[in-house]
């Protein structure tokens, strides 16, 4: 286990998305936003966490638009106003609202790490921010890493409180620098979130069934949000977001913040609508 390590984030800029309107924002718009700011740290660029929210998406992962009724599926979503997207970074569906934290570290890769030996390190680095986070608003409970059985968007680093998950972690690397993804359920039913992935598949897969290679086998069950393990109150998205700004910001050193800062170059809406064109043309989707 990584352990929380002030060194990491001494430099660390905060991008704060949780927000900014969104209503009309292609459910792109975060992903090609990250994929542009890893580029940027690829050619010295700062280190960023970035927190941001959407209202209504539904994020597919790359095996999961392959599903031989992928397109009935995606349509019944888009009818009911629902964006959907494919995302570059490694997982399987998971749905984003108001209530759902999503947290990007991202992040160079430095010459020691060119044998691949950071790529767990980086998932820790996540956990340990996750668990800081919420020590920082006094949530203490055990949050526990290892994948649950049904639960969406399955892997080796969901995080858990009581055998149920409110987190999953995926990663995208660049030649020189990565980007560590983190989305948390926060307020509101993990369950029906769940659920709703859960009939996402049932129509998708048709007549496939769920396993390793195809899709998970979904239980509404296995899911739950902060709200509901933890005594973190209703505005938890809010304050879970809270908690990550003020564990970073104990770590953040003001000469290395300067120099983070007078570095940084946010994109603009070209290269913004750019990217988003291109990840959609990269993994072959269109609404």
């Amino acid at each position: 286990m990584v352990e929380w390590n002030n060194d990491d984030y001494a430099g660390m800029l905060l991008l704060d998305r949780m927000n900014e309107s969104t209503e009309s924002t292609d459910a792109l718009h975060a992903f090609a936003l990250d994929e542009l700011l890893c580029r940027q740290a690829g050619e010295g660029g700062p280190p960023i966490c970035h927190l941001w929210r959407h209202p209504r998406a539904f994020i597919l992962g790359q095996r999961d638009a392959r599903l031989p009724q992928a397109a009935a599926a995606i349509g019944r979503l888009t009818a009911a106003s629902v964006q959907t997207a494919v995302r570059s970074s490694g997982g399987a569906a998971v749905p984003l609202d108001m209530g759902v934290v999503n947290v990007s570290l991202i992040l160079p890769i430095g010459r020691t790490d060119e044998a691949g030996l950071r790529f767990n390190h980086d998932f820790e680095r996540m956990y340990a921010l996750v668990r800081q986070a919420l020590a920082s608003v006094n949530v203490n409970e055990q949050v526990d890493k290892g994948e649950i059985a049904g639960a969406y968007c399955p892997g080796d680093y969901d995080l858990s409180i009581g055998g149920l998950k409110f987190c999953g972690i995926a990663q995208r690397r660049q030649a020189k620098a990565l980007i560590v993804h983190a989305f948390v359920v926060a307020e509101g039913s993990g369950r029906a979130r769940a659920a709703a992935v859960r009939a996402f598949y049932d129509e998708a897969a048709g007549n496939i069934a769920p396993s390793g290679k195809t899709y998970p086998h979904v239980e509404p069950g296995s899911t739950a949000s902060l709200e509901e393990l933890t005594s973190i109150g209703t505005q938890a998205s809010a304050t879970f977001a809270e908690g990550v700004k003020r564990a970073i910001r104990a770590c953040q050193r003001p000469e290395a913040i300067a120099q983070s800062a007078a570095k940084l170059r946010l994109p603009d809406a070209d290269q913004l609508a750019g990217m988003i064109a291109a990840l959609r043309s990269r993994y072959h989707f269109t609404p």
